[in-house]
């Protein structure tokens, strides 16, 4: 897969479906570098921002283009079998990327953006939400959360795991998608996480959406491409 957006810092990748500026701005005091994918070019252009870069098919980016987005910010992505946010994502490098705007109203939006983070589990991604944040856990995780937040675990495949911080220890436990699964834990203090495989998300408050981009950017263990 061949990389167009290199970047040292942490990226705001922008879908069509982001819902307030307050979001964008959110995302972009962590990182700053705003890249669109497809739609979310005009969305970025309604909130006053011009994207660095535009990712996809371009079946969608019109109306961007009539309100002025340069063309030289264009590179079209001929892989129709995928979503926006895949395409996008697959063809960024940066320590996180933080997705806004892919987890709309949708359910069938929402599981696929799922699916793209377990597709590519060497791209660090976190993806805010309405309510929630969502990532794929990292070989090993160390997160500063306060007691009783609400931690949930949710694979998407066969995965282990062992954990320090947490209400209900998943030491021994096999979590599968058809079978067990971790949601509504809680953390006594600060957690720290160890999973066997790229399969298992992490589901938190937006609240964490700070402190949860912080951890994966220093957190040195990667998962390699597929």
């Amino acid at each position: 897969m061949t990389d167009i957006v290199h970047s040292l810092e942490p990226i705001t990748l922008v879908g069509a479906g982001i819902s307030t500026i307050q979001d964008l701005e959110r995302c972009r005091v962590l990182a700053p570098r705003v890249i669109a994918a497809d739609g979310g070019a005009l969305a970025c252009l309604k909130y006053g921002v011009t994207p660095e870069v535009v990712l996809g098919d371009m079946d969608s980016v019109q109306g961007a283009l009539d309100l002025g987005l340069p063309t030289d910010r264009l590179h079209h992505v001929a892989e129709q079998e995928n979503t926006d946010f895949d395409k996008a994502l697959s063809h960024i490098r940066a320590p996180v990327v933080l997705g806004v705007g892919f987890s709309g109203a949708r359910l069938d939006h929402q599981l696929a953006c799922y699916n793209t983070l377990v597709r590519h589990p060497d791209r660090r991604c976190v993806i805010l939400g309405d309510t929630d944040i969502a990532f794929l856990a990292p070989p090993s995780l160390d997160l500063p959360l306060e007691a009783g937040t609400r931690v949930s675990l949710f694979p998407m495949a066969l995965v282990e795991g062992v954990s320090d911080g947490l209400e209900w220890p998943i030491k021994g436990l096999v979590f599968t998608p058809d079978g067990r699964v971790g949601t509504s834990n809680a953390a006594q203090g600060p957690v720290s996480l160890v999973f066997t495989a790229p399969k298992m998300l992490i589901i938190l408050p937006r609240a964490c959406l700070e402190l949860a981009v912080a951890a994966l950017a220093r957190q040195p263990g990667s998962w390699t491409a597929l």
